[in-house]
């Protein structure tokens, strides 16, 4: 049975095997739960938990379990090294003892506080030696002290937030009396809002704020920009309905937290509106000449696949605006073409839409938002709109930070059937500390193409602070292939063909396992894809995370995270434990993928099958390739209690990445999407595979290319369906061991490529 079959935390009477197999799992919902029985699991293959050394078992528990319930104590109270929580002590008559610090010991960690908050384990063993503290002693204040700030700073926020609710109703409010003495605009007369249809009435109150704002924006550019209203379009009518609805769940609704520089950013004022508006339309016209001009801006590859950026020609071609480098930063420029299948009008309504872009790009967009909206667009399209937003970008592996950036997103026409889509970052309006990425003018020239085809030439051009990347991706990173031009590019030919199959009305009935009702397709692609987002917004490094190191300091180190999953109808309820890990292998991409995605295979790696034949009852193709696909599976077992457990599942290749992700579901939920019942409503937690190229070779063949692979292996698995239950230690070990035996099956298992 795979990773995410939820039981009972307290009736799992199952070990795993000395063959890393696991036996006697429940069915009863979606997602994986483990017992409280995990002693058993440290025999044959796997390996007890190897957290510290020279220090009992017993103390590693009450160590953990402290470090877990630390941020309910107070800032100036520690446990002492002896005790632990009620539910967890072994031995409940010894009573708690606490040791509460001197002043001299609180103002000491106070003053370091303010100039380290994350002091490392030599600052906390040499502050420990000055004050007369145990280094734990030191590591527990200072983690009750972040989560005092953090409280203190949500409620901060929530006075805030309160202040501006009154500010809305009030306003509300005055608008309420204003249209009860509204007159009619013809003859002067009074009027009321059910004198006239609704429509109309929302119509004529949002023309006289249109008008109101072209005449001021019309002033703006008139004095900042030096241009007319005409070559400068900014506003006009409502937009129409969009045509496609890519995903009806924004991301950011899927995401863990905020990170630093996003939590700090907060929409643009009055004055900062006419310097955004002029850089953005500076930044329009260098994209469109990068997209254009070749060399000797862009320096072809010596095997003509790819291209680099001429610095010292970019800084004599766009001499205004290029203010030096930061520190540590470097500059990473890509760019690459291709003919899709997507409208360019759709392909521009996609882009300028927050949520419908970060869903197409969930694998490179972990959450991102809009902040403000200096304007809608012009005659009823997006020809003049300006977004100010915020994203964040990701490798999907906890090896890679992400990339936060804060931007403003330009839209214009530039001819019949060409559209451009810039961004570039605010930083220098806005400075930020924290700031490691700054995007320059990046986004995409598109040009229509006949029958519904478009060409799109995409740029890529940003100064980031790389130095937290692991030495595993060092080489992905410099390359581009990342973050690059030709990773946006390949997602987004292989989202569109994604999309083509769920218009596509001529589906061949005569084929096994073909779901051809439409509704039933809709709706399974649509749970399918709340399911890769969930799992690549997971298991991303982000400053939103606090991934927890197991298992030494080696490239397969397993980190894990947790957090709560309370009234959220798409997971299960109760503590979820997040482990992931990254590796590298000597095969192919193209050869991992084809091992992972095949059912016949899923046997030699998936330890919670329990060997059991694994059978493909439908699947939906997703384009070209037969990789594309989403697939519902189904687990013959021999175990009575998860007989005809279902298994949903997304495979997904191009040139730049692939993925195979799963998570059991419920057979009774399942029936009802089939038939084109709302999907949002089945709980999922998500497990599987990222895959990347090493980025070795700058060529990226279909097969054997690259010299080898990157794959990150991450489960999200239900500990207790109690959400505020406490995780235990041997919760942590028994994961680690699980996502510790499926790397070794992987491994041993594709071992025949080496020969």
């Amino acid at each position: 049975m795979p990773a995410g079959v939820m039981i009972p935390a307290r009736n799992m009477p199952s070990v795993i095997t000395g063959n890393g197999n696991v036996s006697g799992f429940g069915t009863s919902s979606s997602g994986l739960t483990l017992g409280q029985q995990h002693n058993n699991m440290m025999e044959g293959q796997l390996h007890p938990l190897e957290m510290t050394q020279n220090t009992s078992e017993s103390e590693i528990a009450r160590m953990r379990d402290d470090e877990f319930d630390s941020t309910n104590k107070s800032g100036s109270e520690n446990h002492d090294l002896g005790g632990s929580g009620d539910d967890q002590d072994p031995r409940p008559n010894k009573k708690k003892r606490y040791h509460r610090h001197t002043q001299h010991q609180i103002q000491e960690m106070e003053g370091f506080f303010k100039e380290c908050p994350h002091p490392d384990d030599k600052q906390r063993k040499e502050l420990g030696r000055e004050l007369g503290l145990e280094p734990l002693q030191v590591k527990f204040w200072f983690q009750n002290k972040r989560t005092q700030m953090k409280t203190q700073h949500e409620r901060n926020e929530n006075t805030q937030l309160r202040t501006e609710n009154e500010k809305l109703r009030a306003d509300s409010m005055r608008y309420r009396e204003a249209l009860s003495t509204a007159s009619c605009p013809n003859c002067g007369g009074p009027t009321a809002v059910g004198q006239m249809s609704f429509d109309e009435h929302n119509l004529r109150l949002e023309n006289a704020r249109l008008r109101e704002e072209i005449d001021r924006i019309s002033a703006i550019a008139a004095k900042y920009v030096g241009k007319p209203l005409g070559n400068l379009p900014l506003l006009s009518s409502p937009v129409p309905p969009r045509p496609f609805d890519f995903s009806a769940q924004p991301v950011s609704e899927e995401m863990y937290g905020v990170g630093d520089l996003l939590r700090s950013i907060s929409a643009p004022s009055e004055v900062d509106k006419p310097m955004i508006i002029e850089l953005a339309v500076a930044a329009m016209e260098e994209l469109v000449r990068m997209a254009q001009m070749d060399e000797p801006l862009w320096i072809a590859s010596l095997d003509g696949t790819t291209c680099m950026l001429n610095e010292e020609e970019y800084i004599r071609t766009f001499p205004s605006g290029n203010c030096p480098k930061p520190n540590g930063f470097k500059c990473e420029a890509s760019r690459e073409t291709a003919v899709i299948i997507m409208n360019h009008i759709s392909l521009v309504e996609i882009l300028m839409d927050v949520h419908q872009w970060s869903t197409m790009f969930s694998g490179i967009v972990s959450k991102a938002s809009t902040m403000d909206v200096l304007s809608t667009g012009v005659a009823g399209n997006y020809n003049g709109a300006l977004q100010v937003m915020t994203a964040e970008f990701q490798v999907p592996s906890p090896l890679v930070p992400t990339r936060e950036s804060y931007y403003v997103r330009y839209c214009k026409q530039h001819a019949e059937g060409t559209w451009a889509v810039v961004d570039v970052s605010l930083d220098d309006i806005r400075p930020s500390p924290t700031v490691r990425c700054r995007r320059r003018p990046s986004g995409c020239l598109v040009q229509e193409m006949p029958n519904g085809y478009s060409k799109v030439t995409w740029v890529e051009h940003v100064e980031v602070d790389d130095r937290g990347v692991h030495n595993l991706y060092k080489n992905i990173v410099s390359s581009g292939l990342a973050f690059g031009a030709r990773r946006w590019v390949a997602t987004l030919d292989r989202q569109c063909e994604r999309l083509a199959s769920l218009l596509a009305s001529n589906i061949p009935a005569g084929d096994v396992g073909v779901i051809t009702n439409r509704d039933g397709r809709k709706s399974m692609l649509k749970l399918a894809e709340r399911m890769v987002i969930s799992f690549c917004g997971g298991v991303s490094a982000s400053t939103a995370h606090t991934w927890t190191t197991l298992s030494g300091t080696g490239a397969d180190d397993v980190r894990v995270m947790t957090r709560k999953s309370v009234d959220d109808p798409g997971r299960p309820p109760g503590i979820v434990l997040s482990a992931a890990t990254s590796f590298w292998l000597p095969v192919s991409p193209k050869r991992v993928f084809d091992f992972l995605r095949d059912e016949n295979y899923r046997s030699e790696w998936d330890i919670l099958s329990n060997g059991g034949a694994v059978q493909e009852m439908a699947h939906i193709a997703n384009g070209r390739d037969p990789g594309n696909c989403v697939s519902l599976l189904r687990v013959n077992s021999a175990n009575s209690n998860q007989s005809n457990m279902l298994i949903l599942q997304e495979s997904c290749t191009d040139p730049t990445a692939s993925f195979v992700i799963y998570a059991p579901v419920d057979i009774v939920a399942m029936n009802v999407v089939l038939n084109g019942g709302d999907p949002d409503y089945v709980a999922l937690l998500p497990s599987g595979f990222a895959i990347f190229p090493d980025g070795t070779d700058s060529r990226i063949a279909d097969a054997g290319g690259s010299s080898g692979s990157l794959l990150t292996v991450a489960f999200q698995i239900l500990v207790d369906s109690v959400p505020t239950a406490k995780l235990s230690l041997g919760s942590v070990a028994t994961v680690n061991n699980l996502i510790a035996c499926t790397v070794e099956r992987i491994k041993a298992s594709l071992s025949c490529d080496n020969a």
